[in-house]
């Protein structure tokens, strides 16, 4: 078998583990030079593709792949880009092949959600029907944890512990305040249509009364005065009301609660805040003074406080995707199983990038709690396990030590530009 070119990109909202999947990529194929010659990124996911903006991480050195294990972001960049199908931009399919085969690239890896699954499988598809052998696999990613087929998504173990730690601290810092200060403290998170981030701040407490006292999921249609009656009630009977939830929290009909009007680069409404939305509620309907705050990009940087289960996971299903590719296997994707929560078990399975592709994997309803604004013992029971140990980055100067790499482009081979 001629040894032959990887491609690895990242692609949409970037985690503070998904460079722990890269290494897992990277170091995996630098053990199979028989197989695997360069493993070119793309410069900004799949965008560094069709521009043909290859960096060319052979340049860099074992020590600095290694470090992308305490990184966060996307250390190539990412991206917001669906391709569209082939019928219907036929030029893009034609580009991924020109640059492929002027690169000499056999291997397609995809580190996405749901959308970037989606575009692995177009360009498996892709490369069949234009008969262009190229080994496709996806790698997983999303702290929104919504992808079907895997029990659990590599970058949502480090959210979900930012998230309930987060809570925690706050919680704590409003009922020392609440006799003469702040009453109600609101925190918004992600999750536009599963609230599995939302959900992971109720591991913060567990006894009657505890934080987060209103959890608000986008499985749980929101429900105004039910909401303000819950808020009031959690004032006067524990002085003060801690609420987490998810951006995507929306009404009976379908309707955001902060929709901010147009859409994002992959065609989905674009959300405006929906703590300060719920923030107004409260102040105007009950007249309790309020904070509020977006978690925003912080949940899915932090890295300093990432899960080590998490990490390991992110790490393992980079290293599978090589070894699947080696395998022979093509459109599919590696998925976490987990076998058993007590002691907790695990291990790698796979599933088909065509039934992972643009499909959510919603909250299920016994991890709700019955009055729609808490979770489950079973809920618990699944959190538990990834949100375990600590994997703390390397510290210089009192400030984590992250990888910075050179991140060259290897010379263009084809002489006519292309637009994204």
């Amino acid at each position: 078998m001629a040894v032959k070119n990887a491609f690895y990109a990242q692609s949409g909202g970037v985690t503070a583990t998904i460079n722990a999947s890269a290494c897992g990529v990277i170091q995996t194929a630098r053990q199979h030079p028989e197989s695997i010659g360069k493993v070119f990124a793309g410069r900004n996911g799949i965008t560094g593709a069709l521009r043909e903006e290859l960096i060319d991480t052979s340049l860099e050195t074992d020590e600095d792949i290694a470090a992308l294990m305490h990184t966060p972001g996307g250390a190539f960049g990412s991206c917001r880009y669906k391709l569209k199908n082939f019928s219907e931009n036929r030029r893009e399919y034609e580009r991924l092949i020109e640059v492929f085969q002027a690169h000499d690239i056999g291997y397609f890896f995809y580190n996405g959600g749901g959308d970037s699954q989606d575009t692995a499988f177009k360009v498996s598809q892709m490369a069949e029907h234009m008969g262009y052998p190229i080994t496709c696999i996806g790698v997983p990613k999303t702290v929104d944890n919504d992808l079907p087929f895997t029990d659990n998504c590599p970058g949502f173990g480090s959210v979900a512990k930012y998230v309930a730690t987060s809570t925690l601290e706050a919680s704590l810092d409003i009922r020392s305040m609440c006799d003469s200060s702040t009453k109600v403290f609101i925190l918004e998170v992600m999750g536009r249509h599963a609230g599995w981030i939302a959900a992971s701040s109720g591991m913060a407490g567990n006894g009657p009364g505890e934080p987060p006292h209103i959890i608000i999921f986008p499985e749980v249609p929101f429900e105004r005065q039910t909401f303000l009656d819950r808020v009031d009630h959690c004032v006067k009977e524990y002085g003060y009301c801690v609420v987490v939830a998810s951006e995507g929290a929306q009404y009976e009909d379908g309707r955001f609660i902060a929709d901010a009007g147009g859409k994002d680069a992959f065609g989905h409404t674009q959300l405006g805040g929906v703590a300060p939305t719920l923030a107004n509620m409260v102040r105007q309907s009950l007249g309790h003074k309020n904070h509020w705050a977006v978690a925003d990009y912080l949940q899915r940087a932090a890295r300093h406080i990432g899960s080590a289960m998490d990490v390991e996971q992110s790490y393992e299903v980079g290293k599978r995707a090589v070894e699947f590719a080696l395998a022979g296997e093509q459109a599919i994707m590696p998925t976490i199983v987990r076998e058993q929560n007590h002691p907790y078990k695990w291990h790698i399975g796979e599933a088909a990038l065509s039934d992972v592709a643009n499909q959510e994997k919603k909250m299920p309803i016994h991890y709700i709690s019955d009055d729609g604004y808490g979770i489950t013992q079973d809920c618990r029971d699944y959190m538990a396990p990834l949100i375990t140990g600590e994997s703390f980055p390397p510290f210089e100067n009192g400030l984590p030590r992250v990888a910075h790499l050179s991140n060259q482009l290897v010379e263009k081979k084809l002489k006519t530009p292309f637009e994204v």
